[in-house]
């Protein structure tokens, strides 16, 4: 019985067709939608969703009402780059000036770059640049690839798992599907124990797309060379760049970035609210940026 749901799943994740239809049966059932849910609920953010919950619509319906529920609690869109940029002082996630062999977005983690306590503004920092990943998605894209370099990671600098937990709960529940592919980069030992215990919290789905790379694995630098141009890529991920991070220039990009956000979601005609927690005058952060020019 299984194996014959698993062949009819097989066949519709195929046949483009039948996508369209379950995409047209979720637009039905979740109904009529306005405003900022109307842009978010555009095809291609159903097919993701539907493709989450194996193209069961009444599992896709619920996924997605419980994002537009958190969406309109948190507002990721309302998320201003100087409400976080105390965040990215170190530069521990940022966008990178590249893409990889297919044109996705990469995002560029450092864990051994935290510099910060609070959970919340960890996670509100990650999901304001996860937000200005999908913006800077090029036409036809859906999904962004991660670099993760662990140097300097210690116990000092390591989050703790149940902030990892809300992180993933997050990314798996209101992002589906925007991850294509995560490689961590010659992850230390204390890292083990660390993957062990978060590792239950993820879909087999996601772990399937966290690759393990190492230097002198012959299949992790092939991996990495088939989907990265190595004139591109920082020699902190076996490139022949460096990762040099400019909070200010990356401050000035996720600031002008904003003001795309603003337009996109029709916010560039609402009042700014400057933040109350006083990083009002933050400088923004920018992201690794390689030596050469790289033309995003």
């Amino acid at each position: 019985m299984f194996l014959l749901r698993r062949q009819g799943q097989n066949q519709l994740e195929n046949d483009s067709s039948k996508q369209d239809t379950k995409v047209n049966e979720l637009r039905a059932a979740v109904g009529p939608l306005s405003g900022r849910r109307l842009l978010y609920c555009t095809d291609a953010c159903l097919r993701r969703y539907l493709e989450a919950r194996n193209w069961n619509v009444d599992k896709a319906k619920k996924m997605l009402e419980e994002t537009l529920k958190w969406r309109a609690t948190y507002k990721p869109e309302e998320i201003r780059w100087a409400e976080v940029a105390h965040e990215g002082e170190t530069g521990k996630v940022s966008r990178a000036n590249f893409r990889d062999r297919l044109g996705r977005t990469v995002l560029i983690m450092r864990p051994g770059m935290q510099n910060t306590t609070s959970a919340e503004d960890n996670i509100r920092h990650l999901v304001y640049l996860l937000e200005n990943a999908i913006l800077n998605l090029q036409e036809g894209q859906e999904q962004m690839s991660w670099l993760i370099d662990f140097t300097g990671l210690s116990m000092n600098t390591s989050i703790s798992v149940k902030t990892a937990r809300d992180i993933i709960h997050i990314l798996q529940n209101h992002y589906p599907e925007r991850l294509a592919i995560a490689f961590l980069y010659n992850p230390p030992r204390i890292f083990q124990a660390f993957w062990k215990a978060v590792r239950f919290f993820l879909d087999p789905k996601t772990v399937q797309k966290v690759k393990f790379v190492y230097p002198n694995n012959k299949d992790s630098v092939e991996l990495m060379q088939s989907l990265f141009d190595l004139d591109n890529l920082p020699s902190e991920f076996g490139g022949k760049t460096s990762l040099m991070y400019d909070h200010e220039e990356f401050s000035r990009l996720m600031t002008e970035d904003d003001v795309k956000t603003a337009k996109f979601w029709g916010l560039d005609q609402k009042p700014f609210n400057p933040p109350k927690k006083g990083h009002a005058g933050a400088e923004v952060a920018p992201e690794p940026v390689s030596v050469e020019t790289v033309g995003s």
